[in-house]
């Protein structure tokens, strides 16, 4: 099925959502890239595919077989993604090792060197924040890795209106931020069912997500579209977004806010 994205405004970004079930990224669905010809051991093949693109702040999945190479080259933006199958290391300049599989989120920051290696087939979910600078102040820039027990019931704690990225409102659930630097911001988040949550005006910002269990549904205040979205399937809200996230059954998602 293709992706489905809620009525668009003129300018066909602000104002509206794009969502796409886990099967929308099926590898058969995906554009192969071909073989990578900067590997150094293995038969590195990644296939893509995205699901929106407002310029800055882009959402889509990746799939890539056994291999590894070497990525000398200072990462153009922020990246982050949430591994669907598949085991793999990202490196650092200085031989740092991260190690990472299903169910983990992996941030690679903008300015990181250091290389790849794939130990099985790789299948992620990613989100991409295109900001200007470097906002990392380490060195080396590190990549980093949260596992999902991360979001575990005890790591997480009942938000408040200043630190909730989303509804802006306290008690809005529990919800752990797990990587805050410059203009992107990433984290868990569960509520019970029958809880609904007005999403005000977004302004700049974007934000994305994957639910990882329970059900929740996407509505856009301004047309009445709405989404069910259950594990595995994937929402951008793109600038301008305004409506209210109702959870039908007790849900948990990861996400990434951009601005």
């Amino acid at each position: 099925p293709a992706a489905a994205t809620a009525a668009e405004s003129e300018d066909g970004a602000s104002g509206s959502f794009s969502y796409a079930p886990l099967s929308y990224f099926s590898t058969d669905r995906m554009v192969s890239k071909g073989p990578r010809e900067t590997k150094d051991w293995g038969t590195p093949q990644d296939a893509t595919r995205k699901l929106d693109d407002d310029g800055t702040f882009r959402v889509g999945a990746w799939y890539c077989t056994e291999g590894g190479w070497p990525s000398p080259n200072p990462k153009a933006h922020t990246e982050v993604f949430y591994v669907v199958e598949g085991h793999g290391c990202l490196g650092d300049s200085d031989g740092a090792r991260h190690y990472f599989g299903p169910g983990d989120t992996v941030i690679i920051p903008k300015g990181h060197t250091g290389r790849w290696d794939v130990h099985s087939p790789i299948h992620k979910v990613w989100a991409v924040n295109d900001h200007d600078r470097i906002e990392e102040t380490s060195d080396p820039i590190r990549a980093v890795v949260e596992n999902y027990h991360g979001f575990a019931p005890h790591r997480m704690t009942t938000t408040t209106a200043d630190g909730e990225p989303l509804y802006g409102m306290a008690d809005a659930g529990t919800a752990r931020t797990f990587y805050d630097v410059g203009p992107t911001k990433v984290g868990a988040w569960t509520c019970d069912a029958g809880s609904s949550f007005p999403v005000g005006n977004l302004g700049g910002k974007r934000f994305y997500f994957t639910v990882l269990e329970g059900v929740v549904f996407v509505t856009d205040s301004r047309d009445g579209s709405a989404r069910r979205c259950v594990p595995g399937d994937t929402v951008m809200l793109r600038a301008g977004f305004e409506g209210h996230i109702d959870v039908m059954e007790t849900a948990k998602k990861v996400w990434t806010l951009a601005e």
